[in-house]
């Protein structure tokens, strides 16, 4: 007799990637928010000189995938890093508006 428990191998996810969504979505900024359920990640274009610009893509997920999220970009800023050289880090991006991590000051 086996006493030791049945581990179910995990099963291959199958991931579709559409035309429209492989092409992406391009970003220069990010407003981050979050609740006590989860985080919202507002990724925007915003275009040298002015001072109005869309959400182009909203992602929401629970904090556990959140903080899944940050140890793979992490993981693969490092990866990055070991092949092409560091990442030179700037305090105001190109466009001028800095990465926001709290709520944001959106006007209509």
């Amino acid at each position: 007799m086996n006493d030791k428990p049945h581990i179910q191998e995990p099963q291959p996810i199958n991931i579709e990637l559409t035309d429209e969504i492989s092409e992406g979505i391009y970003s220069n900024l990010a407003i981050i928010t979050h609740t006590s359920g989860e985080f919202v990640f507002d990724f925007i274009n915003l275009m040298p000189n002015t001072n109005k610009a869309k959400v182009k893509s909203r992602i929401v997920i629970t904090p556990t995938n959140a903080k899944r999220f940050m140890r793979a970009l992490i993981d693969n800023v490092k990866k990055f890093e070991s092949q092409f050289g560091t990442i030179k880090d700037q305090e105001t991006p190109p466009g001028g508006m800095p990465m926001q991590f709290g709520p944001p000051t959106a006007q209509a």
